[in-house]
């Protein structure tokens, strides 16, 4: 659907119409991609990680998180498991910890590609070649999100970064052959409505594939742990209108939402989004990938998390999907 900046302002400020809104989105989503939504295991590999933007759990100078690393061997039986509970993709993350090297990140991705999966990565800003080698050693799709396109307060949250170099990341991202994923943050602080309509067109004018929307939770261990505080409300307008914009790509419900209600993912998934990632980490990592407060889950095994958001998928009248899932239909590298 065409929008224009000041349609977009509209839509996301509107509070009274907002219901119309997601009933909007979620037709739109139908029509598009249908009711299947499909499952991504999330294996979150490592805490540790070289950046120190304000708002996250696991920034560099956080001295009160415990940090771990899982071994090449630890996540790819990690994957492993995740495969045999039905999973046909999985999402690595981390933060930006480079003694996942190069050479490093190609063997565990090799490996992996055996279980028959799609494969996700999101570890950050990385050079060219390193994207090229992941890629081609079997990675399908990445995810790096762009937060805001609102340069200054980029700047102000995440010290020592470069906006500029990280849209470069995503172009070289799309220009290797990748699926896209990007996203934004929405309620940080000083971020206005006409910023989101910004951010929006951004990730249409590039082309994502699929897009997140997180709603900024505030950190205690963090400098902006006195902030307010994004809402659950904005954030799904926001992603609301992403699907009018970009009707058939891939939007996760995610997990930050159901941080803010005990709900939220489900309701999320009725305004315009088809994707959902359960957390397949196991242990006491689970606690410690600690991006903002208040995650869900924390305690639960990875079977119990699938199982119960198929359940209230179904319950909602939608279905579990058996595929890849991949932006309008398209499959990893070496889909069987």
């Amino acid at each position: 659907m065409e929008l224009t900046r000041q349609e977009i302002i509209r839509l996301l400020s509107d509070e009274q119409k907002q219901g119309d809104l997601f009933k909007k989105a979620d037709e739109v989503r139908r029509q598009y991609v249908g009711d299947e939504v499909h499952l991504r295991g999330l294996i979150e590999f490592s805490n540790i990680c070289r950046n120190n933007c304000m708002y996250c759990g696991i920034r560099r100078d956080n001295p009160q998180l415990a940090r771990y690393r899982m071994s090449e061997e630890e996540l790819v039986d990690t994957a492993r498991k995740a495969a045999e509970m039905g999973f046909k993709t999985i999402v690595m993350q981390s933060g930006e910890d480079m003694w996942f090297s190069r050479e490093r990140m190609c063997r565990i991705v090799e490996q992996i590609k055996k279980f028959d999966v799609a494969i996700t990565l999101s570890v950050g800003e990385r050079p060219y070649a390193d994207y090229k080698a992941w890629f081609d050693a079997g990675a399908d799709r990445y995810l790096i999100r762009i937060e805001t396109t609102d340069k200054d307060l980029y700047h102000r949250l995440d010290p020592g970064m470069s906006w500029q170099y990280r849209h470069e990341c995503l172009m070289a991202l799309k220009e290797i052959g990748y699926e896209l994923g990007s996203g934004i943050m929405v309620g940080l602080p000083e971020q206005s409505i006409e910023s989101i309509a910004d951010d929006l067109l951004y990730l249409k004018e590039i082309g994502v594939d699929m897009a997140g929307i997180g709603p900024f939770i505030p950190h205690a261990q963090t400098p902006l742990k006195d902030e307010k505080g994004g809402t659950l409300d904005l954030a799904r307008r926001t992603m609301a209108v992403m699907r009018l914009l970009l009707p058939d790509i891939n939007i996760p419900a995610t997990t930050a939402m159901e941080s803010l209600h005990p709900m939220g993912r489900i309701l999320a998934l009725q305004s315009g989004a088809n994707v959902v990632m359960p957390n397949v980490t196991e242990g006491e990592y689970r606690r410690l990938y600690e991006l903002y407060p208040g995650k869900i889950c924390v305690n639960d095994t990875p079977l119990h998390c699938k199982t119960c958001i198929g359940a209230k998928i179904m319950s909602i009248g939608r279905k579990v999907g058996m595929g890849y899932g991949g932006h309008a239909g398209k499959l990893p590298h070496g889909a069987k």
